[in-house]
C-alpha cells in the first residue's frame, strides 16, 4: 500500500498514532528552541532576570514571524492533502512550488520592516532601560536568520502531507538537539550571553533548512519542488491563504495578546512580571505542543478522507484526536497545580520571580483541561477547508475574548486580573467551539447516510 492510499484505507487508530507520534515529538523538540534558550538565558549570572524579561519582550515579534510561516506552511500543506486525496499530484506540486517562493519573499520583507522600526517596536512593547539592550541583542540576530526559520518551518508541514511524518519529526529533532548543544557553548563557553542564544538558534535553523530542501529535491519524496512551479499563480496563492488564514490569524492574534499582556504586566506587576509570563508561556508550550502535534498528525488524514468523501474515517479521526488531546491537557493541569514552584525554578530561582510565577501559573492555566477539544475542533474546520469557521474559532479565544479581558480585569483585580483573563477566555471559547464542532460532525453523518 503506497503512502497516500493508506490514508484512505489503513486503520485510523494506527494511522493517527503513526502520524501524530512523530509530529508530537517534533513539536516538543521544536519547543525546545525557545524553552532551552529561556532556561539558559534566565540562569545567566547577575543579569538572568533582566535577560529573560528582554527575551520575553521579543515574543510578539517571533510570534509574528511564525504566523507568516503558518500562513504559507499550514495553508499549503492542507491544500496539498486535499489535492492528493483527489489524485491531483501536479496541482499539489504547484502549490508546493508557490509556497516555497512565498516563504522566500516573506523572509526578505519581514526583517527589513522589523529592523527599520526595532527601537520603536520594543519600546511600545514595554521595554525599560534594564531590558531593552537584551531584547535588541536577541531579536536582531533572529531577524537575520528569518529565511531559515520560515523555509524549514513552512515546508516541514508539507512533508507530512507527502506521507512522511518520520521525516518531519527528524527535521525538528535535528534542529532542536543541535540548538540544545550549541546554546551553552555560545552563551557560557564563548561568553556571548543573549547573543549566543540567538546565534545558536539561527545556526540550528540553517541545518534544518538544508535538510528539508535535500528531501524535496532528492529521491525520497513523492512531491518535488520543481522550478516550473516557481512562478506565482494567483489562484494557488489564494487557495493557500484561504486555508492558512486561520492559523495565521491565531498566531497574529497571539502577538497582539502578548503586546496587550506585556503592557498590563508592566503596569500592574512591574518589569519582572513580563519575564514571569515568558516562563509561564514556556511551561504551557510543553503541554500545548503535543496537542498541536496531534493536529498536525490528523490534518492529512482528515483532509485526504474528506476529499475522498470517506466521512466515517473523518469522524473517527477527530474522536481519537479529541480524546488524546484532553488527556494531555489534564496531565498538564495536574503538573502546574501540584509542582508550580519547581516548574518556575527551572528558568530562574530569584524568589520574587518564583513567588509571582507560582500564583500566576496556577490561575492562568487552571482551565487547560477544556481547551484540548477546542484546539482539535479548530484544526478540523481548517483541515476540511472551512477557513472562515476555523478563523473565527481561532480569533475567539485570543482576540474576541482574551484581549478585552486583559484590558478590563486588571483595572479591578490588578496583576491577578491578568492571570484570570486566560482561564475565562479558555472556558468561553471552548463552549462555543464544542457547539459548532459537534454540529458539523452531525452534518457529516447526515451526508454519509444520504450517500
Amino acid at each position: 500500500m503506497d503512502r497516500h492510499n493508506r490514508l484512505g484505507e489503513e486503520k485510523i487508530s494506527t494511522l493517527l498514532f503513526q502520524f501524530s507520534t512523530p509530529a508530537i515529538v517534533g513539536m516538543l523538540v521544536n519547543a525546545l528552541y525557545n524553552i532551552v534558550d529561556r532556561i539558559y538565558i534566565g540562569n545567566i549570572k547577575d543579569i538572568g532576570k533582566y535577560a529573560i524579561t528582554g527575551v520575553g519582550l521579543t515574543l510578539p515579534i517571533t510570534t509574528i514571524i511564525m504566523a507568516f510561516g503558518m500562513l504559507v506552511g499550514i495553508g499549503s500543506a492542507a491544500a496539498v492533502s486535499i489535492r492528493l486525496g483527489r489524485h491531483k499530484k501536479d496541482e499539489a506540486e504547484e502549490i508546493l512550488g508557490n509556497a516555497f517562493i512565498l516563504l522566500l519573499i516573506l523572509s526578505v520583507v519581514l526583517p527589513i520592516v522589523g529592523l527599520t522600526f526595532l527601537d520603536s517596536i520594543l519600546n511600545s512593547f514595554g521595554a525599560s532601560a534594564n531590558t531593552l539592550v537584551y531584547a535588541k541583542e536577541y531579536i536582531t540576530i533572529i531577524f537575520f536568520g528569518t529565511v531559515f526559520s520560515l523555509v524549514s518551518f513552512g515546508l516541514n508541514h508539507s512533508v507530512r502531507s507527502d506521507g512522511n511524518p518520520k521525516m518531519a519529526m527528524m527535521t525538528m529533532l535535528i534542529g532542536a538537539v543541535l540548538n540544545t548543544i550549541l546554546d551553552p557553548i555560545f552563551i557560557f563557553v564563548f561568553d556571548m550571553g543573549v547573543k549566543g542564544a540567538a546565534i545558536a538558534t539561527v545556526l540550528s535553523q540553517v541545518v534544518t533548512t538544508l535538510w528539508i530542501l535535500k528531501y524535496f529535491l532528492g529521491s525520497d519524496s513523492i512531491l518535488k519542488i520543481r522550478r516550473k512551479y516557481f512562478k506565482l499563480k494567483k489562484s494557488v496563492i489564494l487557495s493557500i491563504f484561504a486555508i492558512g488564514m486561520s492559523p495565521f490569524s491565531m498566531q497574529l492574534a497571539a502577538s497582539v495578546v502578548q503586546i496587550t499582556s506585556n503592557k498590563a504586566l508592566s503596569t500592574y506587576g512591574g518589569e519582572y512580571a513580563i519575564g514571569v509570563m515568558a516562563v509561564i508561556s514556556s511551561i504551557a508550550m510543553i503541554f500545548l505542543m503535543p496537542v498541536f502535534g496531534i493536529n498536525q498528525g490528523s490534518q492529512p488524514i482528515i483532509g485526504f478522507n474528506y476529499g475522498a468523501k470517506k466521512y466515517d474515517r473523518v469522524k473517527e479521526t477527530v474522536n481519537y484526536a479529541s480524546f488524546a488531546a484532553t488527556v494531555i491537557m489534564i496531565i498538564g493541569f495536574l503538573v502546574v497545580e501540584i509542582f508550580p514552584a519547581q516548574a518556575i525554578g527551572l528558568f530562574n530561582r530569584d524568589q520574587e520571580i518564583v513567588q509571582m510565577g507560582v500564583q500566576g501559573i496556577r490561575i492562568y492555566l487552571c482551565m487547560i483541561p477544556v481547551i484540548g477539544v477546542q484546539i482539535i475542533g479548530t484544526n478540523y474546520f481548517q483541515s476540511i477547508g472551512k477557513a472562515k469557521i476555523s478563523m473565527f474559532l481561532s480569533l475567539l479565544r485570543q482576540v474576541i475574548l482574551l484581549i478585552p479581558l486583559l484590558i478590563i480585569l486588571p483595572k479591578y483585580f490588578g496583576l491577578t486580573g491578568v492571570w484570570m483573563a486566560g482561564p475565562i477566555s479558555d472556558l468561553g471559547s471552548s463552549l462555543i467551539t464544542y457547539t459548532l464542532f459537534f454540529k458539523d460532525l452531525k452534518k457529516l453523518r447526515t451526508e454519509e447516510a444520504a450517500a
